[in-house]
């Protein structure tokens, strides 16, 4: 009888054990279905979504968080999804006619890819601003821009040899997914379906899907929504911690043409980080100055609601990257404002090509933000600095960073002189691709490359020798030298040529 009791004890402290931990979170039965067979075949998958807050709290309880430490920003959640965690299902399942890959499995319509729009359901402002991000239209950016096609191809082209002459073919859909694609995102289509013989469960039909996997920040959906928020919120954990630490950042932004993390971890900000980090609060919602890091990251300056250690706000919370930023300073010929539009494929300059600029310099200006917007966005991003450094600090660090820019388009439309000269003295063709020559790839170096590095130095106060010897004003002007050199041999050749 002592043992009977003894046995139902155990067996009632079992029982309320498991009740208060399924109160406490709450897993619907579609989501436990899948978790009961995933477990064992993707372990990984459960174990990094069984550390998330997806898994811990459901969106009743997140919604009713109030004030700056709210996460979710849908005013309302399906009253479906509300009592129970995001698990599997509740991504996985959610909307299955949007999506062309949606399949039959174990008696749930299931699709691959999660996107945006799934995400919205709770985080709408989120997916509001990235609608408006440079970056969601990273594929259509780069796949509706005829020159930029131009480059893409004098970069990734396959290429042959024979007669004596160089031999290019387009790169196959594979090299373009893991090359410029890789980041941008590719152009995700159902392209049938597959038998597969599982362990678990025999034979079942899966969807094929051309150009997955990617995780590009453009990536165009099967439900015809662009991105991927999974980019920087690394599935399935979707941390906050990883998208706040640079190494996210730095796997599409680490250079020559896109050098931020480099630059980064050379300077004085990216030392306090390595150095420092293991002491910061990655996870507070609101993010505090001073008290959860002592030094900026990408996000800090980018994307974070910052707050200072009296509770005020210092700056919103956004995922359009580029409201902090008056200067675009990357991937072009010149410096010039941000685009008005994140469909950068509709400008045109005054000579119909699709740049925000002219071979002159001169800005596309209808397509491009004014300077009032300009001065918006740079006392948006001064307002994070201003709470470690003071105001002649900050603003001497801007003065040299535009004088920066001033300087490098000014050596950039130097070297685009010459390269003029260059073409219009036929020692390259600029009409078939202004970019697939040797001399074209020196010249577009002083400016994808070396300009760059520059402008990203100076930007992020500090990294040292990049801005001269390490990719820098060394290299820029050397380049220069060479172009003019090269262009003076040609025509004394020619010359020679003609006597």
């Amino acid at each position: 009888m002592k043992w009977f009791a003894f046995t139902l004890t155990v067996c009632m402290c079992i029982l309320i054990s498991s009740l208060a931990v399924a109160d406490e979170i709450p897993l619907s039965e579609a989501s436990a279905e899948c978790i009961d067979c995933h477990s064992s075949i993707h372990p990984g998958i459960v174990s990094g979504w069984q550390k998330s807050r997806h898994a811990m709290i459901p969106p009743q309880k997140a919604m009713a968080v109030e004030g700056v430490g709210r996460k979710v920003s849908s005013t309302s959640v399906p009253e479906s999804l509300q009592k129970v965690v995001v698990g599997c299902a509740e991504c996985h399942t959610l909307r299955p006619k949007a999506h062309t890959d949606t399949f039959e499995h174990n008696g749930y319509d299931v699709h691959v890819v999660v996107s945006p729009d799934d995400c919205q359901t709770c985080h709408a402002t989120e997916r509001k601003q990235y609608a408006k991000n440079i970056m969601s239209h990273a594929y259509g950016n780069l796949a509706n821009n005829k020159l930029h096609q131009k480059h893409e191809h004098a970069v990734l082209a396959s290429t042959t040899f024979k007669d004596g002459k160089i031999m290019r073919s387009p790169a196959n859909e594979g090299t373009r997914a893991e090359a410029c694609l890789y980041c941008h995102g590719t152009k995700l289509a159902l392209a049938g379906t597959e038998i597969r013989d599982t362990e678990a469960a025999g034979e079942l039909v899966f969807p094929i899907i051309k150009g997955w996997p990617n995780q590009g920040v453009g990536r165009i959906n099967l439900d015809g929504s662009m991105g991927s928020c999974s980019a920087c919120h690394t599935r399935h954990t979707f941390s906050i911690e990883v998208a706040r630490k640079p190494y996210t950042c730095k796997e599409c932004h680490v250079g020559p043409d896109v050098p931020a993390y480099k630059v980064y971890a050379a300077s004085k900000h990216g030392n306090i980080f390595s150095s420092l980090h293991g002491t910061w609060n990655f996870k507070a919602v609101p993010w505090t100055i001073g008290k959860d890091f002592t030094a900026p990251t990408c996000a800090t300056c980018h994307i974070s609601l910052l707050v200072n250690t009296d509770e005020q706000v210092v700056v919103e919370r956004t995922h359009q990257m580029n409201n902090r930023l008056p200067w675009r300073i990357l991937g072009l010929i010149y410096a010039h404002p941000h685009p008005i539009e994140p469909d950068t494929s509709i400008i045109r300059n005054k000579d119909g090509l699709p740049l925000p600029t002219d071979f002159e310099g001169g800005l596309a200006a209808k397509y491009l933000i004014d300077e009032k917007e300009m001065a918006v966005r740079k006392q948006a991003m001064q307002a994070a600095c201003l709470n470690c450094h003071d105001a002649s600090w900050v603003n001497g660090h801007w003065q040299r960073f535009e004088n920066t820019i001033k300087e490098t388009n000014a050596q950039t439309l130097t070297a685009t002189r010459i390269m003029q000269d260059i073409w219009k003295g036929g020692f390259a063709d600029r009409q078939d691709n202004p970019y697939d020559e040797a001399i074209e790839k020196k010249w577009s170096t002083t400016w994808l490359f070396y300009s760059n590095t520059i402008r990203f130095a100076s930007s992020m106060a500090g990294g040292g020798d990049y801005g001269v010897f390490a990719g820098g004003r060394y290299q820029l002007s050397q380049t220069l030298l060479e172009l003019n050199d090269w262009l003076k041999l040609q025509t004394k050749l020619e010359g020679a040529a003609k006597k």
